[in-house]
């Protein structure tokens, strides 16, 4: 049985939320994979909060 994995990811700046997203994404192991990403944002008073939660989990390898 797998585990499922979570990640919550946020910032105020928009570009700096996308860099977030990609580092997370990239860094990834081969073996894991997105089950589904839910976005969010949050008026703050003077900005925006960007977040994504997402859902991941480790499979089995995919061979030697």
């Amino acid at each position: 049985m797998t585990t499922p994995r979570f990640k919550l990811i946020t910032s105020n700046s928009l570009e700096r939320f996308e860099e977030r997203l990609h580092e997370f994404i990239d860094q990834m192991d081969r073996d894991e994979l997105v089950v589904d990403v839910k976005f969010s944002t949050a008026a703050l008073e003077t900005t925006v909060e960007f977040s994504a939660l997402v859902h991941y989990q480790k499979t089995e390898s995919w061979g030697s």
